[in-house]
């Protein structure tokens, strides 16, 4: 779904929060190779980063055509700094419904920024006409389960074993909902 821009004041500075373009597209892939390095609470490590441009294009040419579903590239005075989306079902019977998600460059996490994208995304929701909305979270991403629960996401379920790392060991992820 296309959407004019959104600039939020934040802090002081600018945080403009647009639809993603095609010609974003070696920017987003290189953004999901580091914030993938970055964090273990994402689902894909960097090394699974492997589509090309014209890939990456052709999704954000869907994302941007599509009815229930967002994708969102965060700036902070011009400079980008994240994304966020919401991905719509499409059976019927899951229509009022969309999945979360977020990320930023790790150096920009903790600041408030993410708070502000799920605030608009919540917005968008309702214009969408979306009743629920829904993500998943590794349990122990501890700051960003406490952003969810502040802003009204109830905990309903754990998946035990969710993701296996390289390293052999398992992270469990909260399953999470909050009505618009």
């Amino acid at each position: 779904m296309k959407i004019q821009d959104i600039s939020i004041e934040h802090r002081g500075h600018e945080l403009l929060l647009r639809n993603a373009r095609e010609e974003d597209a070696q920017m987003l892939i290189n953004y999901l190779k580091v914030t993938c390095s970055e964090t273990r609470y994402l689902l894909k490590e960097s090394d699974e980063i492997t589509f090309s441009v014209e890939q990456e294009q052709n999704f954000i040419k869907m994302m941007n055509n599509a009815k229930n579903s967002i994708m969102l590239l965060a700036f902070l005075d011009g400079e980008f700094v994240g994304n966020c989306s919401l991905n719509g079902h499409s059976p019927k019977r899951c229509r009022h419904k969309a999945d979360l998600g977020i990320a930023l460059y790790q150096k920009y996490t903790g600041m408030g920024i993410g708070k502000k994208m799920v605030l608009a995304l919540l917005e968008i929701a309702k214009d969408m006409g979306l009743e629920q909305i829904e993500l998943e979270v590794v349990t122990e991403n501890t700051r960003a389960v406490e952003l969810y629960k502040s802003l009204g996401f109830e905990i309903y379920g754990t998946h035990p074993h969710d993701m296996k790392y390289s390293d052999g060991t398992y992270a469990d992820v909260y399953w999470m909902m909050r009505r618009v």
